[in-house]
């Protein structure tokens, strides 16, 4: 059985409205993650925020083994993607037990692909924006070029600060792991959680020749900004909100 605790920063009342509707989305989640993963013992950090969040007005970061930080906007607070943004960072929290969420980019793509074909195995329904968002053409290559690459920005790659487009990074690793699954059934998220990276970098070599046979290895679009909205139009076939850059550098986790 997992023991967690929930830790509510609210010593000046920010989350006092919105409390029994956060600890009830923090045990749904639990409930829901234990149908289908052990989930290992966590702490589960709530703090609020006025403004500042953009998109769903909550994000979410798991920096080291058995912690969760939440930051919300209590003026926005919905339950349903409150759940959503905890089953996410509660497969980081299972793959921290295991090689972890890693350094480099190619960890980064396959930890974020996980979470994010976790997310849609517990709840169903469609994936989140972000993992919905179709990577520009030439995205594959790059990554494989960088894909052991320690220094690489994640902002840039996951966030749109820079020249590729936001969330494009969420896109890739959503689209090498559903084609990794198509190979290693009946694999899922749970049972490939432990596995490392570099287990799927024959996929992202079979991306990257899919696109160049297509005739698609062109220069990279420039920047877009991609909304939950306009996610879902760029890609009909097929979560969490922007943490800072020092929550970014500490886990990759988001």
């Amino acid at each position: 059985m997992t023991i967690w605790s929930i830790h509510l920063l609210n010593a000046r009342h920010a989350l006092t409205r919105v409390l029994p509707e956060i600890r009830a989305a923090a045990r749904e989640a639990v409930a829901r993650v234990r149908d289908h993963a052990e989930l290992p013992d966590f702490d589960l950090v709530v703090k609020s925020v006025q403004g500042g969040l953009p998109d769903w007005g909550v994000g979410g970061t798991a920096p080291a083994p058995g912690l969760i930080e939440v930051t919300l906007n209590p003026d926005r607070f919905d339950a349903a993607l409150m759940v959503r943004t905890l089953v996410h960072q509660m497969h980081h929290l299972i793959r921290w037990d295991g090689p972890g969420y890693g350094r480099s980019l190619g960890d980064a793509l396959v930890s974020e692909g996980l979470a994010g074909h976790f997310v849609v195995q517990v709840l169903g329904g469609k994936p989140d924006p972000w993992d919905a968002v179709t990577p520009p053409p030439g995205l594959a290559r790059s990554a494989m070029n960088e894909w052991a690459r320690l220094d690489y920005d994640h902002d840039r790659w996951f966030a749109g600060k820079g020249d590729i487009r936001k969330w494009a990074g969420h896109g890739l690793g959503h689209r090498l792991v559903a084609r990794h699954l198509t190979q290693q059934e009946p694999a899922d998220a749970v049972t490939l959680a432990l596995v490392k990276a570099d287990a799927f970098r024959p996929t992202m070599r079979q991306l990257v020749a899919t696109e160049t046979s297509a005739g698609q290895d062109a220069p990279q679009d420039p920047v877009q900004e991609a909304t939950p909205e306009t996610a879902d139009q760029q890609d009909e076939s097929t979560q969490t909100g922007a943490a800072d850059k020092n929550d970014r550098m500490q886990d990759r986790a988001g």
